[in-house]
């Protein structure tokens, strides 16, 4: 089987990866992370994971580079990840009581081929009503600096969360169910 390579520091999509049994190896992708405010959501994610999946790809010529991306998005709106607790305060409170996408991209780069696979996939969330005391408690505790939207699905942001449409998963960071179909495409089983 070829060899694997997740292009991300993302300790979520690591364990996400994990989670198919498929044997590679992490290495960071040094691209620096530009939005491109002329696409839509979807397009910025895809355009991302890209640029990650690029960036690692060149010191693997026989490999296969997964690069990853997520965002929040409400409306068309990109909503990153919080600059500081001011910053998660005011993305949770724009949140809160609503309905947003989780939108999150992926690439598979098959260096060897030269076979380019980019797709996304988007999760409706909605958000229950938050007081200023859950949100100010919900930053203390998690720490959200380094998460789209200043929440973590799979942490305690899952107590914001009243209902979810479309691929958990995708929400977390990685879609799993699309992620092991398009690695058929290139020859890895994951079944």
């Amino acid at each position: 089987m070829k060899k694997i390579i997740l292009a991300s520091a993302s300790p979520r999509r690591k364990q996400l990866l994990k989670q198919l049994g498929l044997d590679f190896e992490v290495v960071p992708s040094e691209a620096e992370e530009k939005l491109n405010p002329r696409l839509r959501p979807r397009g910025q994610v895809e355009e991302l994971a890209l640029q990650k999946a690029q960036s690692v790809a060149k010191n693997f010529p026989d490999a296969i580079i997964i690069g990853a991306d997520t965002i929040v998005a409400l409306n068309d709106e990109v909503i990153g990840k919080p600059k500081d607790i001011a910053d998660a305060k005011r993305i949770l409170k724009k949140l809160r009581g609503r309905q947003h996408t989780v939108v999150t991209g992926f690439v598979l780069l098959d260096t060897l081929e030269q076979r380019t696979i980019i797709k996304s996939v988007e999760t409706k969330v909605w958000f229950r009503k938050l007081s200023p005391q859950e949100i100010s408690s919900y930053i203390e505790k998690e720490k959200p600096f380094d998460k789209a939207g200043a929440y973590a699905i799979q942490g305690l942001g899952a107590l914001f969360i009243e209902k979810i449409e479309g691929d958990f998963f995708g929400a977390v960071g990685l879609p799993l169910f699309t992620l092991a179909k398009e690695l058929k495409k290139l020859g890895i089983e994951v079944l």
